[in-house]
């Protein structure tokens, strides 16, 4: 006897096919593949690649990559306007069941592990925002520096912090606010909820290599970024009215590029700074990717090993 979904009221959830890892790691090459192979299209989980005019700098799929499959979730925001994983989650969801319902596989491919998480398992959600609160900090920021509420930041909500960069100031501000609201630190909202929703039924698919050869494909990838008009790029952005102090020129790169303009440090030192803070973003992106149990590891030449499970998967 064949026992159905719908004969004990169970609805049957999506899948979604999710290619994460470090950057620099080759996710795209990758999901471009597997999308050819199983009918999908790519929803980008970066939360750099979002905005518009960011292209050099944030690595996004080129012209010719995105012919070959579509992409979603690109160049869809100003620099200068805020975006959130639950403004993401709510869009890229959207986006699947779009998908889904044409008869295609969504494949979700990106190295911003929050956005992963909250499109599959979803988000908490608390009165935790405050208007006047934010604008506080704001203006701290603004006064004192980013790095001044990261600090503080360390000393309320470590775990956040450890995960977040020093730069960060959205996620740092929005970080605090729940904190000075609540007094309660967003890192314990996030594990008391544990993200236990699972709206989607997803197959996880991380790329990884050794350590000394992603590195160098990091340093390799910024050198290439520079060949290629990344310092023009910058000076594009600060030319059509983008602040240094956006979220979006606060991405790695782009502060280095902001800093050397300004005179603050050299050319050198930008490009040493750049290579190295690429490097350990990847780091933490591969921490917090690691504490899945359910991602499959793979390094980025092998993927056509997991065709197989990938079929089965799908059936």
């Amino acid at each position: 006897m064949t026992i159905t979904w719908q004969k004990w009221g169970i609805k049957k959830k999506n899948k979604v096919i999710i290619i994460c890892g470090p950057t620099a790691v080759g996710k795209t090459t990758a999901a471009i593949r597997l999308s050819q192979l199983f009918n999908g299209e790519i929803i980008s989980a970066d939360s750099r690649q979002i905005y518009k005019y960011l292209d050099i700098g944030t690595a996004k799929p080129t012209a010719a990559e995105q012919a070959q499959i579509r992409h979603y979730m690109i160049d869809i925001v100003e620099p200068d306007k805020p975006f959130d994983a639950v403004v993401f989650t709510k869009m890229a969801r959207q986006i699947a069941d779009d998908l889904i319902a044409k008869g295609k596989t969504p494949f979700l491919v990106g190295g911003t592990g929050l956005y992963i998480k909250t499109f599959v398992h979803g988000l908490f959600f608390n009165k935790t925002t405050d208007s006047s609160v934010r604008q506080h900090l704001k203006s701290n920021a603004a006064k004192h520096g980013t790095l001044f509420l990261f600090n503080r930041l360390t000393q309320c909500d470590p775990i956040t912090a450890k995960r977040l960069h020093p730069n960060d100031t959205y996620r740092i501000i929005r970080a605090l606010e729940v904190f000075e609201i609540t007094g309660k630190p967003i890192s314990q909202y996030q594990q008391e909820h544990n993200f236990a929703e699972n709206v989607f039924c997803s197959l996880k698919i991380g790329l990884y290599l050794e350590r000394d050869k992603l590195y160098e494909r990091i340093d390799n990838r910024v050198d290439k970024m520079i060949a290629d008009g990344f310092l023009e790029e910058v000076c594009m952005l600060l030319k059509k009215g983008y602040s240094a102090g956006s979220n979006a020129m606060q991405s790695i790169g782009y502060q280095h590029i902001v800093s050397y303009l300004d005179g603050k440090i050299t050319w050198q030192e930008a490009v040493r700074t750049f290579k190295r803070d690429s490097r350990r973003y990847a780091k933490r992106q591969l921490t917090w990717f690691r504490s899945d149990p359910e991602i499959i590891w793979v390094k980025p030449g092998e993927t056509d090993t997991l065709i197989p499970q990938i079929r089965r998967f799908l059936e």
